[in-house]
């Protein structure tokens, strides 16, 4: 796991450093709230990365710099310093882009199962199920969004069923973005500036997919 951690871009480690400090000072200062949410936020930064050693999965460093980013975003920005209310794209942009990543991770998840084989089924059933896999998730965080507001007294839903509707539309865009990318890749002869994500990821744990071609 430490090797993992040292493994990673300064700029995620700078990422993770100015977490502890926020904690730290928070807590100095009798803001436990803060230095909770703090401490929440890195724990859910780290989660990838723990998990990826779990299943002994070597995530690329750019995923992990994208889901840093996309945690401190949506808990650490979006609630602590209610950016979701300063800035009125801030929810539609985080939603489009975990419903893009869920979708990207549902489509790696597929193809594994076939082992890389691009013609173990027909390339519009593996990008539909990366489709459903991210449409699924988003649905998910909806109702976690509905239980944190109704037991712990949130306003995480926001303005309620426009909120929750709305972003379940933009996962909706996102998801059927990954799987055109998905597409993309299943078609291609080679490397394109749209499959890279896919590309790094197979470049990466070829053990996964040994049937490719």
């Amino acid at each position: 796991m430490l090797a993992q951690l040292r493994q990673q871009s300064l700029f995620v480690k700078m990422v993770w450093a100015l977490l502890l400090l926020a904690a730290a000072t928070a807590a100095l200062e009798g803001r436990w709230s803060l230095s909770f949410v703090a401490v929440a936020t890195l724990a859910l930064s780290l989660a990838p990365i723990m998990l990826a050693r779990w299943f002994d999965i070597t995530l690329p460093l750019a995923f992990v710099a994208a889901t840093t980013v996309f945690v401190v975003a949506s808990i650490f920005m979006g609630e602590a310093f209610d950016f979701y209310e300063r800035v009125w794209w801030w929810d539609i942009a985080l939603h489009g882009s975990s419903a893009l990543g869920f979708g990207l991770v549902g489509f790696l998840f597929v193809l594994m199962m076939f082992e890389g084989d691009r013609f173990a089924a027909p390339h519009w059933a593996i990008c539909f199920l990366a489709f459903a896999i991210a449409v699924a998730i988003g649905a998910i965080w909806e109702v976690f969004e509905f239980l944190m507001d109704q037991w712990f007294g949130l306003n995480m839903q926001k303005s309620g069923l426009n909120d929750t509707m709305g972003d379940l539309i933009v996962d909706v865009i996102g998801a059927a973005s990954a799987s055109w990318i998905g597409y993309a890749y299943l078609r291609a002869q080679d490397r394109s500036f749209w499959t890279w994500p896919v590309d790094r990821f197979v470049a990466l744990n070829k053990k996964l997919f040994r049937k490719l071609r």
